[in-house]
């Protein structure tokens, strides 16, 4: 497979963005926003509910539904992965390719281990089987206040005017992290690799239904102790970096398939 290359003139790329929080999310307007202003041809697909956790999920057993807000926007009853594939393969006019697959603005960060939980991440990975050149952003959030939307806003900005031109190796996707501070406090765009989350469990709230019966609630814990390597995605955007990540889709730990092979060869 060629190469994905961010165009060196976003004014002529068509864009796709989509996201995990849903088609009213105020990360995705925002993102929406910021790709409008470098192209005139964006085009948005989200779910139609939020779709948080589902990871790189495909919905096999219901049929799908978009539903057009205007002529290019759409949101549809499904996950992140399937908007991205029935966006470019169906809901995108034909007359040409997708230049480029953005997801996000996801409303808290996707670092460490918890990038295969991500419908946002997924989002991007989709764009990137089908061999387009895909970002994920993601915004940290720390603290119980009101996020620095203009931080936010101007940091894709700045990821955005950097990558024009940029071209790497497929089946790779870009994941943005963007720290959560005031914008006068965010340091320069940084690359880092992925990190160790601690805990990776995430928390079971198990209850009792009215009927006795048992049920559970997943996602009650807050997980945000990383192992800081200096390195690494976590501590980098602890630092008030915004923080780029090469996420490569072939999972495959070279180093231990060899052990094995070693280890089988004895056998």
């Amino acid at each position: 497979m060629q190469h994905l290359t961010i165009p060196s003139n976003l004014s002529s790329a068509r864009i796709l963005i989509s996201n995990d929080d849903g088609i009213y999310a105020q990360g995705l307007h925002l993102l929406a926003e910021v790709m409008r202003s470098w192209s005139d041809d964006v085009w948005v697909v989200a779910p139609e509910t939020e779709q948080s956790g589902a990871g790189h999920s495909l919905t096999l057993h219901r049929p799908l539904r978009a539903r057009a807000i205007d002529e290019r926007t759409f949101a549809v009853s499904g996950t992140p992965t399937d908007c991205v594939l029935v966006g470019v393969q169906e809901l995108l006019d034909k007359q040409r390719p997708v230049d480029i697959v953005v997801s996000g603005i996801n409303h808290g960060d996707n670092m460490a281990q918890h990038v295969t939980y991500s419908g946002t991440i997924a989002a991007a990975m989709e764009g990137t089987l089908l061999g387009i050149p895909s970002i994920a952003f993601s915004q940290s959030i720390l603290h119980n206040m009101p996020l620095d939307w203009d931080n936010t806003r101007a940091a894709v900005h700045e990821v955005m005017r950097s990558l024009q031109g940029f071209s790497w190796e497929p089946f790779t996707l870009l994941s943005v992290n963007i720290p959560d501070c005031a914008a006068h406090e965010r340091r320069p765009l940084c690359v880092a690799e992925q990190g160790i989350r601690m805990g990776n469990d995430e928390g079971i709230d198990a209850r009792i239904d009215p009927r006795g019966r048992s049920y559970y609630w997943i996602g009650g814990a807050d997980y945000r102790e990383c192992v800081h390597e200096p390195q690494t995605d976590c501590a980098r955007l602890q630092a008030h970096h915004t923080v780029v990540t090469p996420i490569a889709l072939n999972l495959t730990n070279h180093r231990v398939m060899s052990q094995l092979a070693t280890h089988l060869h004895k056998v």
